[in-house]
């Protein structure tokens, strides 16, 4: 068959009647509409927020005018998702789709490729033991990442958002032994691999033990690498640079948008799944940490591979640590405090002079002497140049005379919570705004396209527009022309579920549960007959509730930290009497549909922790731009998670049930239409007999 010319390919109206009848399903008004809207908006680079609900389809709906677009105009579009369920969803069965259905009527085939961070392929040359040996050093490695590792550097971008301890990325606490295991399983995994991806390594290992396999951007040798020809990282962006269609992650364009823009191909359009996410990603990117244990780390590291002395750099970390030892914890919205800016003032100092003997002697290469002993040592030497210069630049951050684009404050760890931390303390630095980052970094020429089944918060797409770099803080600000669309949902909310406020509770204090409150999710567990998931502001509530419920029910109840996050939502979902109860990780992207998950507990109204410092600046800036800090920054927040949370509720337009919200200010306060109107549109009632009622009938 001969391959039609570009201007006789369909429109991508027509393409994707072909894609979904591959897929075997039918027609999607709301999916067809956002197909078109995304065509129009590649085709005349106009921005893009498209509101897409669960069931719409929304990944065929802007898949198929990507592939169509990259191919006949010959503009490569990046494709973006928050998670990596999502991400292999796209990379294994929705591409494929495409390019089987609708690749016959394009011009040619679409060519495909999915892009990480290089910290997320294994190092063939530090497997070969190209790298000096860690040995004794294994447990010397900081407790917490690098000043580098998750901002600039991309030491950690983990597509998942897994969070340590949920799974096999938080395996700090590995015994020697079992670490070893893991080690020698990614030795006889190097050999198997095609892709070094460490996603395709399953089950996964501890972080610990991935970082003797695999080797960052700023640690990788380069072009002295002997084995750059078998380079995954390296092949992986070769195919990127020449794919119509890249396939990445919110944390490689959170890199992007702090300023490594080299990080991504070049790119005509970008279109960001999960949108809902990407500030807060991009926000964790940007953030650095400075800690005793990260600057003893970089000078370790200077001594052994460097062979160079860290007298001044040592003094400095002296000074810094028993600063740390006392200091609050604490926002700094004036800057660090005098004593502690001029302790980082030295330690940057001290990192800048090491930088300098830490230069290679000219002409070196690798090979030379013994081959690998050679290459070790130059290996060893990219280790200690990397260290010292991410110290160098957080620390050079950290005390610069002008800090106002900043949020600075200090963390330590906490006695009430030690989950929360591992007893180290640290400096923080994280931007205090990231819609202009965005806007210049990560679009910049490109055309943007948006979508998630949460854009639109009080009814209106302005929130995540400002979010976002599109839309001013104050009207007045020339922003970049854009259009918002919401295509809907194939499901009947109000009746398939009902949102249930419990207006005559006390509204919550500072305990994490109170009599009152256990008395109603013990009512409304057993009237459901198990099938809740709850979602609790913080683990102390969660842990309260689930062990008072246990008490009190004879059903099932799982906890978060009860086990790895996967094998709860498992265990949840294949035992419909089964409770699970938990925090944040469960308030977005846990997909349990039937009658496994018929209640949908929320605690309270999740508003920001008070002493959260990003938030607090950030609603302060707010306010003396003229604008409400409470509403733009707080009450934003929260809305972004009820929509999230309420939306675990109905996930086929068979599912039906209950979302019960335990704070009465839901229904009371001044601000409660804002956040119900970003939550599906579900029957509302205060009638706590009717809910149970409803709860009872579907049990039966």
């Amino acid at each position: 068959m001969t391959p039609p010319d570009a201007s006789t390919v369909p429109r991508a109206d027509d393409l994707l009647d072909l894609a979904v009848e591959g897929l075997g399903g039918g027609r999607r008004e709301g999916q067809h509409r956002m197909a078109a809207a995304v065509a129009e908006s590649v085709e005349d680079g106009r921005h893009l927020l498209v509101q897409a609900g669960t069931g719409t389809g929304k990944s065929l709906g802007y898949l198929v005018p990507a592939v169509r677009h990259a191919v006949v105009d010959g503009r490569r579009v990046l494709v973006s998702t928050a998670t990596l369920a999502l991400q292999r969803q796209v990379v294994t069965r929705d591409l494929p789709l495409v390019a089987e259905t609708v690749g016959p009527r394009l011009p040619r085939a679409p060519k495909v490729a999915l892009l990480k961070g290089w910290h997320n392929y294994l190092c063939k040359h530090k497997v070969t033991g190209g790298y000096p040996s860690e040995g004794a050093t294994l447990f010397d490695l900081p407790a917490d990442p690098g000043p580098g590792e998750g901002a600039a550097a991309e030491q950690h971008p983990a597509p998942g958002g897994t969070a340590a301890g949920a799974g096999p990325r938080g395996g700090r606490a590995d015994e020697p032994a079992r670490l070893a295991d893991h080690v020698r399983r990614l030795h006889a995994w190097a050999d198997e691999t095609d892709t070094g991806d460490r996603d395709d390594l399953v089950p996964g290992v501890p972080d610990r033990a991935w970082r003797q396999v695999s080797v960052t951007a700023m640690e990788c040798l380069g072009n002295r690498c002997p084995l750059l020809a078998e380079c995954f990282p390296e092949q992986a962006r070769a195919a990127a640079r020449e794919a119509d269609v890249v396939v990445t992650n919110h944390a490689m364009l959170g890199i992007a948008a702090s300023g490594n823009t080299g990080v991504l191909p070049e790119h005509d359009t970008v279109v960001v799944d999960e949108a809902h996410e990407l500030a807060e990603r991009v926000t964790a990117s940007a953030t650095v940490d400075l800690s005793l244990t990260v600057v003893e780390h970089a000078a370790r590291l200077a001594r052994r591979h460097g062979g160079t002395e860290t007298e001044q750099l040592d003094q400095a970390s002296q000074r810094l640590g028993s600063l740390l030892a006392t200091a609050p914890a604490e926002r700094f919205p004036a800057g660090l405090p005098d004593d502690l800016r001029l302790a980082v003032a030295a330690v940057r100092d001290a990192s800048r002079e090491l930088l300098t003997r830490l230069k290679p002697a000219g002409g070196s290469a690798p090979g030379g002497k013994a081959g690998s002993e050679a290459g070790a040592a130059d290996a060893g030497l990219k280790l200690a140049q990397s260290a010292v210069l991410q110290l160098f630049e957080v620390a050079e951050r950290m005390a610069a005379e002008d800090t106002t684009a900043d949020v600075l404050w200090c963390s330590r760890p906490s006695e009430h919570a030690p989950w929360s931390g591992d007893g180290v303390t640290r400096l923080h630095a994280a931007p205090l705004a990231v819609a202009g980052l965005i806007r210049t970094h990560l679009l910049g020429e490109a055309t943007g396209v948006f979508t998630s089944a949460t854009l639109t918060l009080g009814g209106s797409f302005d929130p995540l527009a400002r979010s976002l770099g599109l839309a001013g803080s104050n009207g007045t600000d020339r922003t970049p022309d854009w259009s918002g669309l919401d295509v809907g949902s194939p499901f009947d909310y109000p009746r398939q579920g009902i949102l249930y406020v419990a207006r005559h509770l006390p509204a919550p204090g500072r305990e994490p549960t109170t009599d009152a409150q256990l008395d109603e999710i013990a009512g409304l567990v057993e009237a459901a007959g198990g099938r809740t998931l709850g979602l609790f502001s913080s683990r102390r509530a969660a842990v309260a509730a689930a062990e008072a419920m246990r008490e009190r029910l004879d059903v099932p109840v799982l906890c978060q930290g009860d086990d790895q996050l996967p094998t709860l939502v498992r265990q949840f979902a294949e035992d419909p009497a089964t409770c699970l109860f938990g925090t944040l990780s469960l308030w977005q992207g846990v997909d349990v549909p039937g009658p496994a998950c018929q209640l949908v507990l929320i605690d309270r109204i999740p508003f920001p922790r008070p002493d959260d410092p990003v938030k607090a600046a950030r609603a302060r800036a707010v306010e003396e731009s003229g604008g409400n800090g409470f509403m733009q920054v707080s009450a934003t927040h929260a809305a972004l998670l009820l929509a999230q949370g309420a939306g675990r509720l109905v996930r086929t337009s068979a599912d039906r049930g209950v979302v019960a919200v335990l704070d009465p200010r839901l229904a009371t306060a001044r601000y409660c239409t804002f956040l119900t109107r970003s939550m599906p549109d579900f029957w509302p009632t205060t009638d706590g007999d009717l809910a149970r009622a409803a709860l009872r009938r579907l049990d039966t």
